[in-house]
């Protein structure tokens, strides 16, 4: 059965803004904005607490058994560091949200990253990581990067993806039609 709402994943290293964007884009477009943190925490999808990292270890299995009903329905924003673990059936859009370092550094600190999760997600970000891990899950044409370094950016960017979720709504309200 095809989606009538289109899945969006907005991904990114943690600083970026995921969560401000998909809390607007939910709020402008009606979809549900899916924290996948909140998944892992709340259903219990991990197999421990990393000390180090001071982050859950993710059990990818049961993480996306605990989704799947809910995304294959369609209407759901992907809020998580990473995207190339979801299915390319449950994906419409994938955007990798960006910032430069020096801003992403002081995100990080001012939340407290302990140094080695902090100099990891810097590094990712400025060999592009995440936006190759995109590159290399899904078909190019439905991954876009934005840049996120100010909230004029995130305006911008969220203006972007909502008029995007229109177009999508009309094409494929369209072909159901047919």
């Amino acid at each position: 059965m095809a989606r009538t709402f289109p899945n969006i994943v907005i991904t990114g290293t943690p600083g970026v803004g995921k969560t401000t964007h998909c809390e607007m884009l939910a709020e402008r477009t009606g979809l549900k904005h899916l924290s996948i943190n909140d998944i892992v925490k709340d259903r219990e999808c991990h197999e421990g607490w990393d000390e180090e990292y001071e982050s859950w270890i993710v059990d990818e299995d049961k993480l996306l058994d605990a989704m799947e009903e809910q995304v294959q329905q369609g209407g759901c924003i992907l809020d998580w560091h990473a995207c190339d673990l979801f299915p390319k059936s449950w994906v419409d859009l994938v955007v990798v949200l960006r910032v430069d370092s020096t801003t992403l550094y002081d995100r990080l600190s001012a939340r407290k990253y302990p140094e080695i999760k902090l100099q990891e997600n810097l590094d990712s970000e400025i060999m592009e990581v995440l936006l190759q891990e995109a590159r290399d899950a899904y078909d190019e044409e439905i991954v876009v990067e934005l840049q996120s370094n100010t909230a004029d950016d995130m305006d911008v960017n969220v203006d972007r993806i909502e008029a995007w979720v229109k177009q999508w709504k009309e094409n494929n309200n369209a072909e159901e039609a047919k």
